[in-house]
């Protein structure tokens, strides 16, 4: 199934709504929302009053109209990372033809400012498949690809983070412990991590990638 598909089938209950909300994740951290917005409909007036990431699914167009004054635009590309500050009262609307399907992440603390960075560090032991998408005193965010039955070294991840599906997930990940696990996610999908030390192996045919959002 493709990432279209996917984002197609969720819309199926409700083909007339400005846009389909899901929530993934919500914990003392964050909240994790899956959202899909139709185009040529307009939001309701509303404010985003924390700091968020967002993950956009596939490509398209937003238009924002900000209160009381101001305009804005905004194209994305299937896959794309944004930071989004907390902000005022706005109307969204998606110009594009096509939905638009988005992972936002909102953060409910301030952040420490605490170093993700250990030795065993993903973006220092494989700078290939993992590449720092942004990093400030609240988030780091990097992008993983990994190729068709490709491995990852051992590495560690030390905060908590969400993981965002980009493409589908058949995975062989063994810890240093020995212990091993078998997950398996769809494109779109998103899952909690906890501090971890593994080494990871793609078993499918087709490229893997994902966004890892880790928390400060």
């Amino acid at each position: 199934m493709t990432k279209t598909t996917i984002l197609f089938s969720l819309l199926a209950a409700s083909a007339y709504a400005v846009e389909t909300v899901k929530v993934g994740i919500d914990n003392d951290q964050v909240k994790v929302v899956q959202v899909v917005v139709q185009p040529q409909e307009k939001t309701k007036l509303h404010q985003h009053k924390v700091n968020r990431v967002m993950i956009y699914l596939n490509s398209g167009r937003q238009d924002f109209d900000y209160q009381p004054g101001g305009e804005s635009v905004l194209n994305v590309k299937a896959g794309e990372v944004k930071w989004s500050p907390a902000g005022g009262m706005h109307i969204a609307e998606v110009t594009s033809a096509h939905p638009i399907g988005i992972v936002e992440i909102e953060l409910k603390n301030p952040g420490s400012g605490k170093s993700a960075s250990t030795a065993l560090d993903p973006l220092k032991v494989d700078p290939k498949q993992y590449k720092l998408e942004f990093e400030n005193d609240q988030v780091r965010v990097f992008r993983v690809k990994i190729g068709p039955h490709e491995s990852t070294p051992v590495h560690e991840h030390v905060l908590n983070r969400v993981l965002t599906y980009i493409t589908d997930q058949q995975f062989r990940v063994t810890s240093t412990d020995g212990k091993v696990d078998m997950p398996v996610h769809k494109a779109g999908d998103v899952s909690w991590g906890v501090p971890a030390k593994h080494k990871e192996e793609n078993l499918s045919d087709k490229p893997f990638e994902a966004v890892v959002t880790e928390f400060k």
